[in-house]
């Protein structure tokens, strides 16, 4: 024997989902409509559901922040994590859980602008992100850099295309205004996005700041959901930060 001492493993976010059981057919009722129907239908049948309401996920996203990490190692105990678009609270749990902040390091701070019950370990609070008292909330909250923040924000949708593509961009984009100025060396910002085509300037800064950029789309996205998510890891931009705050001083 090696004396060597395993490295305890993650555990595994999509392999408790591979068995396959026979579908759940909902009859439409008669006060129901068909939209609900099918909604109702695909709730039932999704293995995500399932397993978020045995785990105590408060949402079936919660599988997706924990397949990211699985994938990326965004979380870990004693890291100071920032959720912006938290409720219902699904990935303010996983933070929490990896994070372990209860052992007296590590801070997980998050805001939505719906209401939502508060998570334990972590400080949330109801705030519209685009308000511009919100950040300085987070900053307090945090109490020093980050080490990750998470945008899952997404805008009330209007059903124009074009448009609903550009409400979302402008969430991203401020999601990576308040990173840029809160992460510190090496950190790691996690953003929703849908495919649309304005990205690129968003992308241009990402490439500028970080070591690595990359997109991904977890399992648990719905395969018909046009979403992914842009990750980019080993912050770099506190040095040209301070430089620029050192510049304003001269």
């Amino acid at each position: 024997m090696s004396g060597k001492k395993k490295s305890p493993s993650k555990p595994a976010s999509s392999a408790v989902l591979t068995g396959r059981t026979e579908a759940v057919r909902v009859k439409t009722a008669n006060k129901r409509s068909l939209a609900s129907t099918l909604w109702l239908q695909r709730q039932l049948n999704d293995p995500y559901v399932a397993e978020a309401q045995k785990r105590g996920y408060r949402s079936r996203a919660a599988f997706k922040l924990l397949q990211l990490d699985e994938k990326f190692n965004l979380l870990g105990a004693g890291k100071r994590v920032v959720d912006l678009g938290a409720a219902p609270g699904g990935w303010t749990q996983v933070a929490v859980e990896r994070v372990k902040p209860q052992n007296g390091k590590g801070q997980v701070v998050g805001l939505d602008i719906l209401e939502m019950e508060d998570v334990p370990g972590a400080h949330t609070f109801q705030a519209d992100f685009l308000d511009e008292t919100a950040p300085e909330r987070l900053k307090a909250l945090l109490g020093g850099p980050a080490d990750v923040v998470l945008s899952d924000m997404a805008a009330p949708t209007t059903g124009h295309g074009p448009t609903d593509h550009l409400r979302i961009m402008n969430l991203a984009d401020a999601a990576y205004d308040f990173a840029e100025e809160v992460l510190g060396q090496g950190g790691a910002f996690v953003c929703k996005l849908f495919q649309g085509g304005a990205e690129k300037d968003l992308l241009n800064r990402l490439k500028r700041d970080f070591a690595v950029v990359r997109h991904a789309k977890p399992a648990a996205s719905r395969a018909d959901s046009s979403e992914t998510y842009v990750v980019a890891t080993g912050f770099r931009g506190e040095k040209r930060r301070a430089d620029e705050a050192g510049g304003d001083q001269a």
